[in-house]
This record gives structure tokens, sequence and C-alpha cells, in this order.
């Protein structure tokens, strides 16, 4: 078949043109041997051949009009003058040919011509790859799926370049895969991706896990610390950050921390020590002959009668030293028997304890002093005024430790000068007990 181009309105339209082959045919008679071409052919001697006869040639005025000639095999064609023929090459028809009076790609069956299947008689040029499909009078070469024909080759086509996925595209030959960034996956289209929630997936948090686009997050309870792989929770050791956690001793736990107080003593909220008063609970092992004394920490057992020689007792913590008595001439009248508790290295100078008169005589002028049990001077009087004073810690003291002092008030009353004895004193004995910690 040959194409030929006419350019109509300033379009051009291609023409198939179906070309008739030149076939000889052989006579015989008795007497000789004669060679005879199709229409449009002519014998040529020379070469033996049947050879296409020039109408434009030989016949006069083939076209009329506008139109020109254009000869071509067994035949020619009257077109517009602006159109063009690509002429092919001429072959030579041996004369020994068969005529087959059908179209290309048919064959005659009786009275009409069928389509001959090339792909199923194997007359096809399909490389192996190739499906042939037969058409009518021809046959065509189909690639696989995911291909396309170039020439005569099959050539891949790269999917990827039409963004057929979400993410990535990886070609391969014939087709296309998608592939998801991590913490997506494949819906099930295949190409679009979707998140993926690695918490229910078993993400490697050890404690809490927040599923985000994309990916997840680890978290940890209070009292937790993300350790640096992002997943593991490590305990925070609270009591290493302060020493002020706690009021006495911080005890770390997992996840928390808790605050431990001495023997002696209960916790008061979360943190701080409470001095546990023995003589109030009953939690003490005192006589029935001796008084509980509630002290930092711990309590102490006193004699109910703490009086000594020359004194003696005339009520509770009272004792007194007979004026009949000569040993009583240098000693106090009275002696009054007080108990007190203080804390560790409190702060000084520090007023912890008033000295009160009880019964002033008229015109007596009063002095305080510490009579007895201050060999160290830890303490000081500070006088307020005539009937009392201050016992006033004057050094930093640590426990636990007992200090038993003799406070002693003297009067002097000119009054009774002409008695001749016109001083007189009364102590209070005061035991004072150091607690072993600041609170």
């Amino acid at each position: 078949m040959q194409g030929v181009c006419v350019p109509i309105l300033c379009v051009c339209t291609c023409v198939s043109v179906l070309l008739r082959s030149a076939v000889s045919q052989q006579h015989h008679t008795e007497s000789d041997t004669y060679t005879e071409c199709t229409d449009g052919y002519h014998w040529d001697p020379q070469t033996e051949h049947c050879k296409d006869i020039n109408e434009c040639e030989t016949i006069p005025d083939a076209c009329k009009g506008e139109m020109k000639c254009f000869n071509h095999y067994g035949g020619y064609l009257c077109l517009p003058r602006s159109a063009s023929v690509i002429p092919a090459a001429e072959t030579p028809i041996a004369p020994t040919e068969a005529l087959n009076p059908c179209p290309m790609g048919y064959e005659p069956h009786r009275d009409s011509c069928v389509d001959v299947d090339e792909c199923e008689r194997d007359e096809h040029d399909c490389q192996p790859s190739q499906q042939c499909i037969n058409t009518l009078g021809s046959f065509t070469c189909q690639c696989p799926d995911g291909y396309r024909k170039v020439g005569t080759e099959c050539i891949d086509i790269d999917e990827c370049r039409y963004r057929y996925c979400q993410h990535r595209c990886v070609n391969v030959p014939g087709s296309f895969a998608c592939q998801c960034e991590p913490g997506f996956q494949l819906a099930g289209n295949n190409r679009s991706c979707v998140d993926v929630n690695e918490c229910e997936m078993g993400a490697p948090c050890s404690q809490r896990c927040y599923n985000t686009y994309g990916t997840f997050l680890c978290r940890c309870e209070q009292g937790y610390e993300l350790g640096p792989d992002g997943f593991t929770c490590k305990d925070i050791d609270e009591c290493s950050y302060s020493s002020y956690q706690c009021q006495f001793q911080c005890v770390n736990e997992p996840g928390k921390f808790s605050c431990v107080c001495p023997e002696g003593y209960q916790l008061l909220g979360t943190r701080m020590c409470q001095d546990i008063n023995e003589c109030e609970t009953g939690e003490h092992q005192c006589t029935d002959s001796q008084t509980c004394v509630n002290i930092h920490g711990r309590y102490q057992c006193v004699d109910n009668n703490r009086c000594q020689d020359p004194h003696v007792q005339v009520s509770d913590n009272l004792c007194v030293c007979p004026v009949n008595k000569p040993a009583c001439r240098d000693a106090p009248f009275s002696i009054v028997h007080r108990y007190m508790s203080i804390t560790s290295e409190r702060s000084v100078p520090s007023d912890i304890f008033q000295i009160q008169a009880t019964s002033v005589s008229a015109g007596a002028y009063n002095t305080f002093r510490i009579r007895s049990g201050d060999d160290n001077g830890d303490f000081y009087i500070r006088q307020i005024n005539n009937i009392s004073a201050m016992l006033v810690l004057a050094r930093a003291v640590s426990g636990p430790r007992e200090y038993t002092l003799d406070l002693e008030m003297v009067s002097v009353n000119p009054l009774l000068s002409y008695q001749g004895n016109y001083q007189t004193s009364s102590a209070l004995r005061l035991s004072i007990y150091v607690g072993q910690y600041t609170f």
C-alpha cells in the first residue's frame, strides 16, 4: 500500500491507495508460449518481467482542470497540483508469481476474499515479548502492560514520572511500586499513605506512648525522666537534687521519694518532722514515783522528790531550806525545779527561759544570776526589771546534752537591816535538755 497526502483547505489528509500487483500469466499453445500481464503493466522482453505503464505519458489529458496526474503501479491518480506523492521503489514481479486477486492480507476462498490470520500462521514479525493480534488485512504487535512500543521494540513505561504515588515511587520493569515514608503504610489503593499508630503496634516506649502524624513520642510518669534513647524512662533521684527536700532524711523510691524522721519524731505533712510527746501518748516507762518530761526526740523520767539536804520538799517541785538549820545560812531559801528542751545549733543569742519572782518584799531590790551549772559560759542572765530576768543562750550548742542550771534571785531589803540579815535568795533549778537534731 502507498500513502498519498492531499492538502485540502490547508489541512493535510492522508489517503491510502490500494495498488495492484503486476502479475504475469503464462499461456501455452501447441505451437508457442506467450506471457500476459495484468492491466496497467506490459511485458518487457529484456528483463522478462511485467513493467508498469506510465498512463500520465501515454494517455493525453489523463486529468482535467486543475488536477495533476500521478502515475503509480498499475494505474494513475488525479490529485490537486499542490499534492505530492512519495513513490515506493519499483519491485519487479517475477512472471512465476501466482495471481492473487485479493487485497494484501486477504486470500481467495471460493468466490470471495477472506482475511489471512498472520498470527496463527506465524507470518508476523512480532518480538518474542510481544503479542500478535490479528486485524482485517494485517496484524499488530502489542506490548505487555507497563510497556510502550517504540519502533519495533517494547520500552518500559516509567510510571513514576506521572506521580502515581503519594510518597515514593519505585519503577520496576513493566510496573511500579509505591512506598511510604517511615511512620506511614500503604492504603488499600496501594498508592496513598496513611499514618501508622505505632503505639498500637508495640512502640518501644517503656511507659507512655503518644501517636503523632508520621511518628510517635514516648513520655514518662511523674518521677521519671526520658533516657537518651528516647524510649526508656529512668527514675529521678529527687534526693540528689537538694538537701532541703526533707527536714531529716530523703529516701528515693521508684518514681517518687519519701521523707523519714528519726526515732522519737513523726512526719508532719510530707517533709517536716515533729517531736512525739511520749508523756502525752503514754509511750513512756516512767513509774508512779517519777514524772515524765518530754524532750526533743525522747523523754526523761525524773523523781518526784528531787530535794537534797538540807532542803526538804514542801510541794511538787518545791524545796525549802528551814531557817533553823545552820546549813541553810548560805543556801537559797527555796529551790523550784523546772525542765525544758531546746534544739541543737540554735541561733544565738537566743532567749530561752524567763525567770519571774512570785513574791517581792516592799523595798527589796532583786538581782538575778547563774549560781551554778554554766562552767563553759554557754548562758548569761539579762535582767528585765526588778522582778524578772531572761536566761539567754550565748553560744550554739549541740546535743544530745544536758545542763542543770541554778538560777538565783538575790533580794536585798535595807528596811530589814535592823534584823541583821537583810539579804535572802531563792533559786530555780532548771534542767535543760539539748536535742540531737535542729528540729
